[in-house]
């Protein structure tokens, strides 16, 4: 997945939400880098399925299965995204819950499509936040978290995940700049251009979730304002 440096930005849809084929066609065809197919509760086999099915039948896209369930894992997805929760007071957030996916489809892996990355969760109302028991780290928490994703751990990315909220620039620009090869995935609350665009300025990639089911045409201006010079 060497192409994803050159990403700038990624919808990502929740296979427990609804969304018309007509919605769907729209976020394919926007332009966007790739789509990430996650979530944090209901996610079933048949919904991540299904949501693959009808992306893969009439686009060419990349397509990324976030695991947070090791029942929904299936075959078809061109990279496996594997979220290691830094700031999660459990360590099965960080290792045992990898080691025991990991153990168990050993034998059907491909380690070229597995990517681990290095998530601080930071809006404590989140339901990942309270799902994975996770502790709000403050500014220099996260300037360390990232520096440990790069330095300690060798991870290809740290997301700031705000899951819903829109998050502080500062934060995101601290961050950043700790990081030097590890890439920087903001995810959270972004509605709008300005918001798309405030955030590239620091992240290497954006992630627009939510807003896609609540204002769409708001969602698909977001790749415009991060990919157009």
């Amino acid at each position: 997945m060497t192409m994803m440096r050159e990403w700038k930005h990624i919808f990502k849809l929740d296979p427990a939400k609804d969304i018309s084929d007509e919605h769907l066609d729209l976020i394919c065809s926007s332009g966007t880098d790739a789509i990430m197919i996650g979530g944090t509760d209901n996610v079933t086999l048949d919904g991540v399925e299904d949501l693959l099915l009808r992306i893969k039948q009439k686009h060419v896209l990349v397509c990324i299965l976030e695991v947070s369930t090791m029942e929904a894992i299936i075959p078809g997805f061109d990279a496996y995204y594997i979220p290691m929760v830094l700031n999660s007071k459990e360590k099965s957030w960080m290792m045992d819950i990898q080691h025991q996916g990991i153990k168990e489809y050993i034998d059907f892996l491909d380690y070229t499509e597995l990517i681990f990355e290095g998530y601080c969760i930071l809006n404590e109302n989140a339901k990942a936040f309270k799902y994975t028991n996770s502790k709000l780290p403050d500014i220099e928490d996260v300037r360390a978290y990232a520096y440990m994703a790069e330095h300690v751990f060798h991870l290809p990315i740290f997301y700031v995940e705000y899951s819903g909220k829109y998050g502080d620039v500062e934060v995101v620009k601290q961050a950043k700049g700790q990081l030097e090869s590890t890439l920087l995935f903001y995810g959270g609350g972004i509605k709008n251009s300005h918001h798309a665009k405030e955030m590239k300025e620091h992240a290497d990639v954006i992630i627009v979730g939510n807003h896609l089911y609540d204002n769409i045409d708001e969602a698909l201006e977001t790749v415009a304002a991060v990919k157009v010079k």
